[in-house]
């Protein structure tokens, strides 16, 4: 056995080959593509749409700015970005092609299509070249990679100099007493809302297990550093919850 086949990881709290995390992630995300957009409403009580919105007004996309979105699911990021850039070009990158289905359909349903491309690709090996995007976004779906610190590398290389990446991802409440409020609240309730919506508890715990692995706003920040994003910087969003993680390549 090869010492990359020894190597392992989180997928939520079971640990599993690195080489198997991958696909596991696709299993999740295959079983829950049809009801994602309206689990992620009830879970967060819509807030990921004001979270989302702080993420735009953040970010401030301009017009004829070319927008790589990875793990980016259904659109919905890239939708925002093109109506707040005017016009400009998105291409929204998941490895779930039944999350792309349902995001093209929703596009041609706006007549957005000639702005948007759906790419199945993965983060860690981005199928672009270098210098090759001015805006770089990934929602709720870092924590998703296997490795997340070469997800940010290939971030940093796909970007144009002057490009900018902008991480949202659910984090750490620094209350202890809050955080374990909602803790009781993730595991408790959003496994039990995915089995009553989605037909699917176990996909549900293991989103709930995976934010819980999740590194700390500091220690994410310091990821970007490592990758070469300077002017890195976090904003809590809803006492923590989730956070905004923004960084340039100059």
């Amino acid at each position: 056995m090869t010492q990359d086949a020894d190597k392992t990881t989180h997928f939520g709290f079971e640990t599993v080959p690195e080489h198997e995390k991958a696909g596991r992630v696709q299993g999740v995300f295959n079983s829950v593509a049809s009801k994602y957009d309206i689990m992620n409403d009830v879970m967060s009580m819509g807030i990921h749409r004001v979270w989302k919105e702080a993420m735009m007004d953040w970010l401030a996309p301009r017009p004829g700015q070319r927008l790589l979105d990875v793990a980016g699911g259904t659109g919905d990021v890239s939708f925002k970005f093109l109506g707040r850039a005017g016009h400009g070009h998105a291409t929204v990158l998941d490895l779930t092609e039944p999350m792309l289905v349902e995001g093209r359909q929703r596009a041609e349903a706006d007549s957005l299509s000639g702005s948007l491309d759906w790419v199945v690709g993965d983060a860690m090996a981005l199928p672009f070249p270098d210098n090759s995007f001015d805006v770089y976004t990934i929602s709720f779906g870092i924590r998703n990679v296997t490795r997340p610190q070469e997800a940010l590398n290939e971030a940093y290389r796909v970007l144009r100099p002057g490009g900018r990446l902008m991480v949202l991802e659910f984090s750490q409440l620094p209350n202890p007493a809050m955080q374990k409020a909602y803790d009781l609240y993730s595991f408790n309730v959003i496994p039990r809302m995915g089995q009553a919506i989605a037909g699917d508890r176990d996909s549900y715990q293991y989103l709930v297990e995976s934010i819980r692995n999740f590194p700390d706003q500091e220690t994410f920040l310091s990821m970007l550093r490592t990758a070469g994003f300077e002017q890195a910087k976090y904003r809590n969003l809803t006492m923590g919850i989730a956070a905004l993680h923004s960084g340039w390549k100059i």
